[in-house]
């Protein structure tokens, strides 16, 4: 079990042996308990976001388990309720399953029983409340921070830097693995500079025909070859004032190279056909998987022109190097996937979670978002991803609480975020102990000061 929020449980019974015995059980079990004999008498605790479950006998004195139900799910509908029911009263247990109950279960019972049911609806209370904590943060985002989302150092360092370099017109290379999010770095640093009132240009060199990338460059003149008969306005041309921005520039052919590096250091070019020079005034941003300095010690692609493009450099981190961060993104997805599709968004269970932060990634964030798409899409079982076991990932520890040790920092520093780096806040809002908050604080290495204004 994460150790998340604490989540009690409040147990109401009005058998006072049955109570006593069932009470006894769970606490054996180490759960926190509250006992009541009414649901009168618990009713003023709950709460929206209370980090609790709810084990209520149906038929009681007063308010019944399944009317109280109803009230609960009014107040928070997350909560889970799980009702207790006598012999002959299955009918009524599956009906409040169909009003929302959690589950049930049905006298006698046996403690084993009892337990395994409390310590899913707990667990289920800890990751929904841990989500209600992403969902959050995702509502309070704005700017680039909305975009390229992510706690993680690395991911800080790649806004810092996109926010830096927008406030000017150096041409900018970006180095990350496929799926990254390249161009969306890109289409950031168009976003935040004095240049994204006009046009954004992509365009990919990978695979691209010499012939056919000089035209979509450069443009062409009617006449120019058989097929040319009107003229096309090439792409430098067309972000004029904007940003262009050339995708896996090293599968660029060598010939078209020269003409890229002549026409980036002229800062003007001339359509196939013709002999006018046309002057632009466009940012140049290019993406490469592949480290191009590299490439052109191997005479694969030119020293010069990697020389002029890569001044200003942005590194993108893959996401097995940034794994507090797939928490917070796989809801981001999951939450976009439930609108788009018109899908309600479905809760991770802790297994699925251990699934992600133990997966190596190799697609990255949008491999990430495919899986969310598909979960959405109710396409996936309990497993997520297509990993064997969580020691296929070099450096990971295998067991669930390390596995989820990511998502749990995570939850901290959004906490003390909002509490401006007041440690006892954010104990009272995570439901633990301040002693506990310490002991994770100096076992993550977060310093509350650095959250202080």
């Amino acid at each position: 079990m994460s150790e998340g929020p604490s989540i009690r449980v409040l147990l109401i019974e009005d058998d006072d042996d049955v109570r006593a015995s069932t009470e006894q059980a769970l606490s054996l079990n180490g759960f926190q308990v509250e006992s009541f004999a009414s649901a009168e008498r618990a009713r003023p605790l709950i709460a929206f976001g209370l980090p609790a479950v709810v084990v209520c006998d149906v038929r009681l004195p007063g308010l019944s388990g399944t009317d109280w139900l109803r009230q609960i799910r009014q107040v928070d509908p997350e909560i889970p309720v799980v009702l207790v029911t006598g012999h002959g009263h299955i009918a009524m247990a599956v009906e409040a399953m169909r009003e929302g109950a959690y589950d049930f279960i049905e006298k006698p019972f046996t403690s084993e029983r009892l337990v395994a049911i409390v310590r899913h609806a707990v667990e289920r209370r800890q990751l929904a409340l841990q989500v209600r904590v992403l969902r959050d943060a995702l509502d309070n985002w704005h700017g680039i921070q909305a975009v390229l989302i992510g706690r993680s150092a690395q991911m800080q360092q790649v806004r810092r830097t996109v926010m830096t370099l927008a406030e000017t017109s150096a041409d900018v290379l970006i180095y990350g693995e496929t799926g990254t999010g390249k161009e969306l770095v890109a289409r950031c640093l168009h976003d935040h500079s004095e240049r994204r009132r006009q046009h954004f240009v992509p365009l990919n060199c990978g695979g691209l025909p010499e012939a056919l990338a000089e035209s979509e460059l450069f443009g062409h003149e009617p006449g120019a070859f058989t097929s040319a008969n009107k003229v096309r306005i090439g792409k430098f041309e067309h972000a004029h004032g904007g940003t262009l921005f050339l995708d896996e520039i090293e599968s660029m052919p060598m010939a078209v190279q020269i003409k890229l590096l002549r026409a980036l250091q002229e800062r003007s070019i001339e359509r196939i056909g013709s002999n006018k020079p046309i002057a632009f005034d466009c940012r140049v941003v290019a993406a490469s998987k592949d480290d191009l300095k590299s490439l052109s010690d191997q005479h694969k692609f030119r020293a010069d022109l990697y020389y002029r493009i890569g001044v200003a450099i942005i590194e993108l981190p893959p996401l097995r190097e940034r794994r507090e961060d797939i928490p917070l993104l796989f809801e981001h997805f999951t939450l976009m996937a439930a609108s788009r599709y018109e899908r309600a968004a479905p809760l991770l269970s802790h297994a699925q979670l251990a699934d992600l932060m133990a997966y190596a990634w190799p697609g990255n964030v949008r491999e990430l978002r495919n899986v969310a798409d598909r979960f959405v899409l109710g396409l996936l079982g309990d497993r997520l991803t297509q990993a064997r076991r969580a020691g296929e990932v070099p450096g990971l520890p295998v067991g669930l609480p390390n596995q989820v040790e990511h998502f749990e920092r995570a939850v901290i520093v959004e906490e003390l975020r909002r509490h401006a780096g007041d440690p006892p806040a954010t104990a009272a809002a995570l439901g633990i102990a301040r002693q506990t908050l310490h002991d994770k604080l100096r076992k993550f290495g977060i310093a509350p000061d650095e959250f202080r204004s």
